[in-house]
């Protein structure tokens, strides 16, 4: 693999502020991650192919943990690991220091596969199966979020010394995001109301198996304000003197011009100077974040198959919802562009396209990119959260790989899946139709 970054240019200003912190433009123009020309990476590896600059996500990771931590020295910051649940997104986590937010077995699971230590675990989740809390407490979980009465059920149940939990708190604040990731509102699936968290306090408060450290509270995701964040900690800071208040993540990024989201720092600066206000002065504070942590890192490759001239410019590629189904699930508006020639003047407007079999499989709605064509590389910026997450096999597709670049060396940490991969869970299957041959009627057809 070729370094490309030896003679990097400077990068157009809207453009840089959402393409990965380590991007640049190479000496034949072409665009560079992490010091890896993307072409080349797209010729290596194939497409759709994810590639993370390791290096930004590691620079955003301690500007979070230091950022935190120098306006309020008892915090910790915990990866969101659903926005990337990969072994090598919690693997750098975890060397730079920050707690793991895990929800399921499966994303336990990946966890202790990376070397996270137990006791950086929190598991969340607001259908947690008995299995998964035994787990938890057996490897030493360092806090569970209870999210409702079973919860507390199971967890009585399971023996062994008390395992220290926090209470999920319904704030009913109904954030401005898309409605499927507001998690906060008042009819929404997660948590206890005031109330019920208040009656729950004083129902464990001397339980042998469980231990409550204190609140939990998280609003929705794609955030672009502060005043939601402020006001969510003023709600659990309303129920009384804990431990420990975690106040969740959901910080907006920006994905294209259209967003304008608060920098990490005023994010920060916002929630502890709210906490400063509310909270007791030896409490520990957690946030949780997870797009505004992996988004910016990350970039999907594709391939253009071809460019359509009709009533529209269609320019459709070799990927689409099968890699990044959130676009359809959340209206994201990502920006496109083509990585041969990332700084020449765009002269066409058109609509990427997906090749999977819906016309919401829209990637970017009207990007203006330098006459594109059939060969032609395209990066959606962005997008180091949740396309892998909801990665599927829409119309067949395969799993892309994904490479984390660092310093000009691109990293295979998770291999793409192949045709093989595809058909091995229908075994049972194959053996079935040898078993049971097509009746007479269906084998003579009309």
């Amino acid at each position: 693999m070729e370094v490309a970054a030896m003679t990097p240019h400077t990068l157009p200003a809207h453009l840089a502020r959402v393409l990965p912190i380590h991007s640049s433009i190479g000496p034949d123009g072409e665009l560079v991650v992490g010091g890896c020309s993307v072409p080349e990476l797209a010729r290596e590896f194939g497409t759709p192919l994810y590639a993370i600059d390791e290096q930004g996500l590691r620079d955003t990771m301690r500007r979070y943990r230091e950022g935190l931590s120098s306006r309020w020295a008892r915090s910790r910051v915990c990866f969101a690991s659903k926005s990337l649940p990969c072994v090598a997104a919690y693997a750098v986590a975890q060397q730079e220091g920050l707690l793991v937010d895990v929800v399921g077995e499966g994303e336990l699971r990946l966890a202790l596969a990376a070397g996270v230590e137990p006791g950086r675990l929190v598991l969340h989740g607001n259908a947690k199966s008995e299995a998964e809390l035994r787990l938890a407490k057996s490897v030493g979980a360092g806090l569970v979020v209870v999210d409702n009465p079973t919860d507390i059920e199971m967890l009585s149940e399971i023996e062994g010394g008390r395992q220290d939990v926090l209470l999920r708190v319904l704030p009913e604040i109904d954030a401005n995001t898309h409605p499927s990731i507001a998690t906060g509102g008042r009819g929404s699936k997660f948590g206890l109301t005031l109330a019920q968290t208040r009656e729950t306090v004083e129902r464990l408060r001397d339980h042998p198996r469980i231990r409550v450290r204190g609140v939990h509270v998280h609003i929705g995701s794609q955030i672009l304000e502060t005043a939601p964040f402020v006001e969510a900690l003023r709600v659990v800071a309303g129920l009384g003197a804990f431990d420990i208040y975690n106040v969740g993540g959901g910080l907006g990024v920006n994905y294209s011009d259209d967003d304008d989201a608060p920098t990490i720092e005023q994010y920060l600066d916002a929630v502890t100077a709210a906490a400063r206000e509310a909270l007791p002065a030896t409490a520990e504070l957690l946030i949780e974040p997870g797009r505004s942590l992996v988004s910016r890192s990350g970039v999907t490759l594709y391939g253009v198959r071809n460019v359509k001239r009709s009533n529209s410019t269609f320019v459709a590629v070799d990927g689409g919802m099968s890699d990044q189904i959130n676009i359809a699930l959340t209206d994201d508006r990502f920006t496109a562009v083509i990585a041969e020639r990332v700084a020449e003047t765009p002269d066409t407007i058109a609509q990427v396209v997906g090749r999977q079999c819906e016309s919401g499989d829209l990637l970017v709605d009207r990007a203006p990119l330098p006459a594109p064509r059939r060969g032609d590389t395209v990066a959606i910026a962005g997008t180091g959260a949740y396309g892998f997450t909801f990665v599927n096999n829409y119309n067949g597709a395969l799993h892309p790989p994904m490479v984390f670049c660092l310093r000009g060396e691109p990293s295979v940490v998770v291999r793409g899946q192949s045709y093989e991969d595809l058909i091995a869970p229908h075994a049972p299957a194959l053996e079935w139709t040898r078993r049971r041959p097509a009746e007479d009627g269906a084998r003579r057809g009309p």
